[in-house]
């Protein structure tokens, strides 16, 4: 039986695509639209989290993972 958990996804446009990032796991992904970047990143996230626990890895993002903790929040910082 399959558990489940939530992550995050942040979406921003670049040209003409979009662009979907889970920071817990440093992954991403993109599609034509918001929702198809968003639905990329899932199964990127799922095949990702699938190979980390095949590889016996997962130990070492589970912290992430398991946090019941999410936050984002808008960053401001000077460009050069």
């Amino acid at each position: 039986m399959k558990t489940h958990t939530t992550l995050t996804a942040t979406v921003w446009q670049e040209g003409d695509d979009y662009v979907s990032l889970c920071p817990e796991l440093g992954v991403s992904s993109c599609g034509k639209t918001p929702e198809e970047a968003v639905s990329m990143l899932k199964e990127a996230a799922e095949l990702y989290l699938e190979n980390a626990v095949a590889l016996g890895v997962f130990r070492e993002i589970e912290p992430a993972v398991r946090s019941p903790f999410r936050c984002s929040s808008p960053l401001e910082v000077a460009l050069t």
